[in-house]
């Protein structure tokens, strides 16, 4: 396993434990907080990363892009997250107590589709 793939597997993983943390802590609190939205960025920010040190990899060995279901599926997850970052923060701020209170049912939603791409690539990578 080389540098590039360790870190690329390792901020990966920190996303999915900055996500995961982020969603469940909403859903115990009951309602949306500032340091829910931190913990979405950062699982934001981390899977970003890692995303896109995984496709300079597989551009490197594959010599070009090809998009596969785990690429699309990765793509569609980042802008959902995204989505979900900036809804949090307008719902943080302009929402009702009620949007508050029930935001954890689309944080629920986004962190299952984001799941996917996530075991795909686990195993996908066990795979190789």
């Amino acid at each position: 396993m080389t540098i590039t793939l360790f870190l690329a597997i390792t901020t990966i993983t920190l996303a999915l434990i900055f996500y995961t943390v982020g969603v469940f802590s909403e859903r115990h609190a009951g309602s949306l907080k500032l340091r829910h939205i931190i913990w979405f960025g950062l699982g934001l920010i981390f899977d970003t990363t890692g995303t896109t040190i995984m496709s300079s990899i597989a551009n490197a060995e594959a010599g070009g892009s090809q998009f596969s279901l785990h690429q699309i599926t990765g793509m569609a997850a980042i802008l959902l997250m995204a989505f979900h970052f900036v809804w949090a923060i307008y719902v943080l701020i302009r929402g009702t107590e009620k949007a508050k209170t029930n935001f954890h049912r689309f944080s629920l939603l986004v962190w299952l589709f984001w799941l996917i791409p996530y075991i795909v690539g686990v195993v996908i990578g066990m795979g190789q």
